[in-house]
């Protein structure tokens, strides 16, 4: 301890001193020193003298009875008893060692008359699995976790085993793990455990103890707690039948030990276990994992196979329903892929009911929080028993059925929810969802992470390839998918065009799509004469430009015009898309005019909007859009768009389901995430910003958007209407549009960093083996390539062994060459056909040396050369012998390539001959210098003549013979061979790779003549074998790497953010989860980014509101135009944010992950700083939307999600132990949940 100087005792001053006991860190206080004498040392140890031994009774008396600041002035005989209990105290050492007991290892079962069902008698069984907990096992059979966990898990449980990853039961692998390495335990020891830097050190340097008599491992077998060593004797008995079994590495996770070795054709016809997973392979080899399922026919003995359903509706079941309940009934899983409106809610339902009846849960999953809280208050009228978990609201979370959205979901799965143990049904609803580029992967991982137990129930609009998606589902989790989908729609639709703008024109509405689903172009055209009868002269001589945007008051005129006539027409209500808040905001104002409510329903919607917002405090219901809003309804308009205040979005939702607003302004969100059918649909313009640019609709969002038209049993078609404002558009767009195929469902699975730790902390599942079973990896058919390598490593085995003996030695190497020749030869040819010069080379009347399964070197001369850039033909005559115009060769087996180290060229024996052929460029071996002049037309005219049987034998005519003779001419000249053109010399082919295998070539020709194989007189034959071996080689190693690992598209984006991980110390070398790795895993979004400032302290200098402020930036996504006045710490505390993005970012990009440190950090938007920050410091909300440009709807959601974030800083405080930052955003989370912003939600309650 450092001393601290300190002035002399004065008179007026304590005398005391602290005298330091040993050295086990206690103090005493000493405060009646002797008169006199100076203070003892500060500490007996370890200068000074030892303490002198003070009577223990003395010390007693000083301390309790003579210090009055010791006696208690009240209780004295409770003073007294504690004085006993301290002098007569015992020692126990045992108390400083504490070891908890291990589990019971047995318990009690109770033995009843079989009769009766009396009490007989208790006999002891004993427990297997005791030990497992959720902290070492991924097994159902451990022991649930604390209550306080149930819910929601915690980042140190394992996930459950997710369905379909187990190959193996228990006890097989506790077989494998005996066979896998019997441990010595003297001889190759592991030193280092896995995460540490050093380690024991076995080596002996003591003398050699004698061997004990005594078994060990028999005696420990009878411990429970043992059970992975079993004594040697049991083994051998086991093991008798396994004894060429081979060996297996140590691994670390289950799949590697998987039945791809039990089943390969090394391991012997095993007895039992081994010999059942035999048979049982071969009928799943090909099993078709998705089964579509007719609805055509009508399902007629439904009542009869369900006598009494879990469920009972008001109306008849459709075909497509029934089949859906039979499923549910018999356990299976399903996809519905039905059309709007056609009643997928039905089996959700059914599901529900069931899992009431059978005492489990069902979790029913959406993608949109507003989609959750309505289906929570249509669930909780239909069942009661329904609970409610999103990122902000909890509502009777141990209900059997609960809604959420998926996020949650995977983080339950991810943190092992005991939820999970009692689930029977997951049900996904609008999966088409997973086309999203920024969510979709959520669903995924949900769907890989659902455990065997669990069937799943997919609900989504029409989708093209809802087969393939299943069978992925099918194949992942082992389990037959049943596809139900829907033929049309319950309501048809009609499509029109309008043109109509005033009150002359206004029954201008054209039909396009009848009923029945016919394009009637001759209504497209009307609709184009109307338009132009109305442009001006003077418009119509500038061609048809409709680029032109209208003004607000022709838009205006279009509306009036267009909802005057519906509503005459009985047509509301009518939903009215708009792709622009601002544009749908500016509709509904310019409605001032219109008047479309009774009295009566004025009255209903003024006392339904009084008694929604009186939850609100007084300030908030003067909101302008609140007012504006009151306005707008009680003249039956209403605006629904993510600007809008959510309590106001819920008002406009549940007046229009009872059809008290009859037009409704609404962005794209409204189609995908409220179920809410209109009369009619009417579509303001049919092209959308979607983030990049302008573009038309696609198919499946004009479908999604258009199906809200047309109410089950109140319409009988539904009618949608495309206004044409500035022009008709064009008709093959709206053909597509209205008639294309909706989207298909693409995978977009993405590595997170949040998924990787999260698996990274298991040791036995892998980021791998998630890749592998996702859906951008489906077409990976390992079942398939599976049973094609045990084929093959058959085929291997059953191959004649090869002789390479003397002469044959250099037989592979040479195999090697060959094909290293053939490939660079071929790459060499495409080089030359794909090259101007090349094409000018190969023209009519080039010699070529001619190589394939008929000739060998022979000469022959180009006559045509054919168009077709793709698989170009040269016809060209060749020479050969006499007899073999046609035939396929004299059994010259091209396998050899002898034309490769042979360039004799070919000299018929007997009378030359020739034939005309197409050549393709593989078959054209050497182009020579040579050129001949020919006559094509006539030669092939002649040959073609001479093909006919008739004039089968005319003499050939006189521009063939000219030919063959100057062939065989060229041949005889020079038989060694004639010299070549030279790819870069003679067509000044100069690139890199050509000169480089042009190089290769050469220096690989002359290799050839070196090899002695060649003139082995059973060359041909061990070639050929060679060959053989080789090819089956090829396949072998290409379908070994497809199923490995090593061919996943994202495996190299995985180690670079390992990488990544690795460099910031989330994992360590050996990829175990480090502090910040857990603390990273608590956090859902823009994890790196918060772990760094949480570890960084950025957010301890400031105040609860700033950091709240400072954190807005991890939600806001919007840009804005008002700069933000700041605090100058808050400023401090945003140059900081962003310097770790900076820093995060080029990390990043020096591991190679492909985004540029300035994207990452553009992401963070600190538009709404000062308006969080004033929020938390109380401003009330009415200024707060003053202070920006972002909508109103806008700030509150950004505000909702902000809390989400604060309650994931304040938990991951917690596991780093910081206590004050814990404090500090539970402070700022409730500053900031208050009023408007945190009213619940119209359907909770």
């Amino acid at each position: 301890m450092d001393r601290i100087n300190v002035p002399p005792a004065g008179p007026m001053d304590l005398p005391l001193s602290l005298l330091e006991m040993g050295c086990s860190g206690r103090f005493e206080l000493i405060t009646h020193p002797l008169p006199g004498q100076p203070l003892p040392p500060q500490s007996t140890l370890p200068h000074g003298l030892p303490p002198t031994s003070l009577s223990l009774e003395t010390e007693v008396e000083k301390q309790f009875l003579q210090d009055p600041s010791w006696l208690p002035i009240h209780d004295t005989d409770f003073a007294f008893q504690k004085f006993l209990k301290v002098t007569q105290r015992e020692v126990n050492v045992n108390s400083l060692l504490n070891c908890t007991p291990s589990a019971l290892h047995s318990g009690l079962s109770v033995v009843r008359d079989p009769t009766t069902g009396m009490l007989l008698d208790f006999t002891e069984v004993l427990l297997e699995n005791t030990g497992l907990s959720a902290k070492n096992s991924l097994s159902f059979q451990r022991q649930p976790g604390p209550p306080s966990e149930s819910l929601r898990g915690s980042n140190t449980n394992y996930p459950f085993l997710p369905g379909g990853m187990e190959e193996l039961s228990l006890d097989q692998i506790k077989k494998k793990s005996e066979l896998e390495e019997d441990v010595d335990f003297e001889k190759e020891l592991l030193r280092v455990p896995p995460g540490l830097k050093a380690g024991m050190d076995f080596t002996d340097n003591d003398a050699k103890v004698a061997k004990a008599e005594v078994n060990l491992m028999s005696l420990l077998s009878t411990l429970d707690d043992i059970t992975e060593w079993q004594p040697e004797e049991e083994e051998k008995e086991e093991g008798k039948g396994r004894e060429e079994a081979p060996k297996l590495p140590r691994t670390n996770s289950l799949e590697d030990l998987g039945i791809k070795d039990a089943v390969s054709s090394s391991s012997p016809p095993g007895k039992g276990k081994d010999g059942k997973t035999k048979t049982n392979e071969n009928p799943e080899e090909n099993k078709k994992w998705a089964i579509p399922v007719n609805v055509t026919s009508p399902c007629d003995d439904f009542y009869k196979r369900i006598p009494n359903p879990a469920f009972k509706w008001p109306f008849d079941l459709d075909v497509f329903q029934k089949q859906a309940v039979l499923r549910l009934e018999a356990h299976d899983s399903v996809f519905v892929a039905a059309h709007t409106s056609a009643g997928k809610t039905v089996v959700a339902e059914y599901a529900i009911a069931l899992s009431q009846k059978h005492m489990t849960r069902t979790i029913y999953t959406s993608p949109i929080k507003a989609l959750s809280n309505q289906k929570f208050r249509d669930f909780k009228n239909t069942f009661g028993d329904v609970g409610l978990l999103t990122g902000d609201v909890q509502i009777s979370p141990e209900s059997s059925c609960l809604i959420m959205t998926t996020e949650i979901l995977r983080s339950m799965l991810y943190n092992g929810s005991e939820v999970i143990r009692d689930l029977e049904w997951v049900i996904f609803d609008e999966v088409h969802y997973i086309n999203d580029a920024e969510r979709g992967v959520v669903w995924e991982e949900v769907l890989i992470m659902l455990p065997d137990h669990v069937s799943i129930i997919l609900l989504s609009a029409t989708v093209p390839n809802a087969l393939e998606f299943s069978e992925w589902i099918g194949r992942i989790k082992k389990r037959h998918i049943y596809v139900i989908s829907t033929m049309k729609r319950p309501v048809p639709l009609e499509h029109h065009l309008y043109t109509g703008n005033s009150t002359k024109t206004q029954k201008e509405m054209f039909l396009l799509v009848d009923a029945a689903g016919n394009f009637l172009t001759k209504g497209y055209y009307a609709a184009v004469d109307a338009k132009k009868e109305r442009t001006s002269k003077h418009a119509q001589s500038f061609g048809t430009k409709h680029t032109h945007n209208t003004t607000a008051s022709q838009d205006r005129a279009v509306w009036l015009t267009l909802l005057h006539y519906l509503s005459q027409r009985q047509q509301t209500p009518v939903v009215a898309f708009t792709f622009s808040r601002t544009r749908c905001d500016e509709n509904a104002r310019s409605l001032d005019s219109m008047d479309m409510t009774t009295s009566v329903e004025k009255a209903e919607i003024h006392s339904f909007f009084q008694k929604s917002l009186s939850r609100l405090r007084g300030g908030d219901r003067q909101l302008p859009q609140i007012l504006l809003m009151r306005d707008l309804l009680k003249r039956g308009i209403a605006v629904h768009h993510s600007g809008i205040l959510p309590i106001l979005k819920e008002v406009t939702e549940m007046l229009f389901s009872r059809g008290l607003v009859k037009v409704l302004f609404a962005t794209e969100t409204f189609a995908m995430g409220v179920n809410m059918p209109a009369r009619t649909v009417v579509f303001d313009s049919i092209r959308k910003h979607d983030g990049t640019g302008f573009r038309n609709l696609l198919p499946g969002e004009y479908i999604q958007m258009a199906g809200r038209a047309g109410r089950r049993g109140l319409d009988a078609t539904g009618t949608v209407i495309i206004l044409c404002k500035a022009g008709v558009h064009e008709m093959a767009d709206l053909h597509v549009m209205m008639l294309g195929k909706p989207t298909i469902l693409q995978s977009q699975f993405r590595l997170t960093y949040t998924m990787i730790l999260n698996l990274l902390r298991v040791e036995a599942l892998r980021v791998t083996d998630m890749m592998r079973r996702s859906f951008s990896e489906n077409h990976r058919d390992t079942q398939a390539h599976e049973k094609r390598i045990g084929q093959l490593r058959q085929t291997l085995s059953s191959l004649p062994p090869l002789d390479t003996e003397g002469q044959l030695s250099d037989l592979l190497p040479y195999y090697h060459t060959m094909t290293e020749l053939r490939t660079t030869t071929e790459a060499l040819q495409r080089a030359i056909l794909e090259s101007v010069n090349g094409l000018k080379a190969l023209s009519v009347g080039r010699v070529v040396v001619v190589n394939n399964k008929q000739h060998l070197n022979a000469l022959g001369v180009i006559l045509q050369v054919s168009n077709d850039s793709v698989n170009r033909t040269f016809t060209s005559l060749i020479i050969c012998e006499k007899g073999n115009e046609e035939g396929e060769g004299k059994g010259n087996s091209s396998d050899a390539f002898p034309h490769l180290y042979n360039t004799a060229l070919f000299i018929p024996e007997g009378p030359c001959s020739h034939t005309v052929q197409k050549l393709k460029l593989q078959d054209i071996s050497a182009i020579t210098l040579k050129t001949l002049k020919v006559i094509p037309d006539r030669i092939i005219d002649n040959y073609n003549k001479r093909q006919q049987p008739r004039f089968r034998h005319d003499p050939p005519g006189q521009a063939i013979s000219t030919a063959t003779q100057e062939l065989l001419r060229l041949a005889e000249a020079s038989p060694g061979g004639i010299p070549n053109l030279d790819p870069v010399n003679d067509l000044q082919l100069k690139s890199v790779d050509v000169v480089e295998d042009s190089m290769r070539l050469r220096v690989l020709q002359d290799s050839l003549r070196e090899f002695n194989c060649i003139h082995s007189p059973t060359f041909a034959e061990q070639f050929a074998r060679v060959k053989e071996r080789m090819s089956v080689q090829e396949e072998l190693d290409r379908l070994l790497f497809l199923v490995s690992d090593q061919s996943l598209s994202l495996l190299p984006e995985y180690h670079q953010r390992i990488k990544v991980l690795q460099s910031l110390q989330y994992v360590d070398a050996g990829g175990a989860v480090q502090l910040k790795g857990r603390v990273a895993c608590q956090i859902s979004s823009h994890e790196l980014l918060l772990t760094e400032l949480l570890f960084e302290n950025v957010l301890s200098p400031l105040a609860p509101e700033e950091s709240a402020a400072l954190l807005s930036c991890l939600v806001f996504t919007q840009n804005t135009q008002v700069e933000p006045h700041i605090t100058n710490t808050l400023q401090e505390g945003i140059n900081r944010v962003l310097s770790v993005a900076q820093r995060i970012g080029e990390l990043q990009r020096d591991c190679g992950i492909p985004q540029t440190a300035e994207e990452f950090v553009s992401q963070f938007k600190f538009g709404l700083t000062e308006v969080v920050y004033c929020w938390a410091r109380g401003m009330p909300f009415a200024e707060i939307a003053q202070l920006t440009d972002v909508q109103e709807g806008t700030v509150v959601r950004c505000i909702q999600r902000l809390d989400e974030v604060l309650k994931e800083v304040r938990q991951a405080a917690r596991i780093v132990g910081d206590s004050v930052l814990g404090s500090k955003m539970e402070k700022a989370s409730l500053a900031i949940r208050r009023d408007i912003v945190f009213t619940a939600s119209l359907y909770t309650h």
